[in-house]
């Protein structure tokens, strides 16, 4: 069994609401002015990234729905719910 963390959550399943999207970011400017970025590093599933003119780049598709970006989120500048019934994430081994 391999030991690779990109090899085993790709083998989760993830179902995309794409009308009610379970994060969102409240302010765009506030993230790239007033913040060290932490979801970029701290997120399991690399869902947050930085692009080159500074601003946070978000991909809900493939989200674990951990919580850890509201949680180190220094500006509580996160929407974040679990999402709707049939949608997200399904771990392929529990």
């Amino acid at each position: 069994m391999s030991n690779n963390v990109e090899e085993k959550l790709f083998q989760n399943r993830y179902l995309l609401d794409k009308e009610n999207t379970h994060i969102r970011i409240k302010n765009l400017d506030l993230c790239r002015t007033s913040c060290s970025q932490p979801c970029t590093f701290s997120c399991p599933a690399a869902c947050y990234e930085k692009t080159e003119d500074g601003n946070i780049e978000l991909m809900t598709d493939g989200c674990l729905e951990c919580g850890t970006c509201r949680i180190i989120c220094p500006n509580n500048n996160l929407e974040w719910s679990y999402p709707r019934g049939g949608f997200g994430i399904s771990f392929k081994f529990g």
